[in-house]
């Protein structure tokens, strides 16, 4: 099977959905998504300005040499380190169909995600991982990367967060 890695399109952003929901069943979380395809149109492809997040879509190539079937996806965003001085990339969900692992698509994707690091001398290339995914934290290993195990992720959302937003007017 040969892999195909390319920017999103607006046309893939049911792909991506699917794959969002997919990756949540993974993660279980099934009921997690509260995304719609109209937020990845907005987020990914805005009328006006510039997106604010970015995809990565990996696909199967068709029997005719036509674009195939989509398999996996990196959604990212750019990031900025004080320390570097330099913009990194966040990966936010990379995430490759169960049943279609091991042909190489989630390295191509990192690969990619590396390469536009590169090409624009950005210092990093950062995700999470959640600690009982082990299948993928020795993917990622593999690869070279380095958990970084001293922070500490932190989380304001939901009430709290109104709460915290409202703060400033009192």
């Amino acid at each position: 099977m040969t892999v195909t890695i390319r920017d999103a399109a607006p046309a893939d952003v049911p792909e991506i959905l699917r794959l969002v929901h997919a990756l949540a069943v993974y993660e279980k979380e099934p009921d997690a998504v509260e995304a719609t395809e109209a937020d990845f149109a907005t987020a990914l492809f805005p009328e006006s300005g510039k997106p604010t997040t970015r995809c990565l879509i990996a696909e199967t190539a068709g029997t005719d040499g036509t674009s195939g079937t989509i398999i996996g996806m990196a959604v990212w965003y750019v990031t900025f380190s004080t320390w570097t001085g330099r913009n990194g990339i966040w990966l936010e969900d990379l995430f490759v169909d169960p049943e279609r692992r091991g042909a190489g698509a989630g390295k191509a994707l990192l690969v990619r995600l590396a390469e536009i690091c590169v090409e624009n001398d950005w210092r990093r290339l950062e995700w999470w991982v959640l600690k009982w995914n082990e299948p993928s934290i020795a993917f990622y290993r593999s690869l070279g990367s380095v958990p970084q195990d001293e922070w500490e992720v932190h989380r304001i959302d939901g009430a709290a967060l109104k709460e915290l937003g409202a703060a400033g007017g009192s």
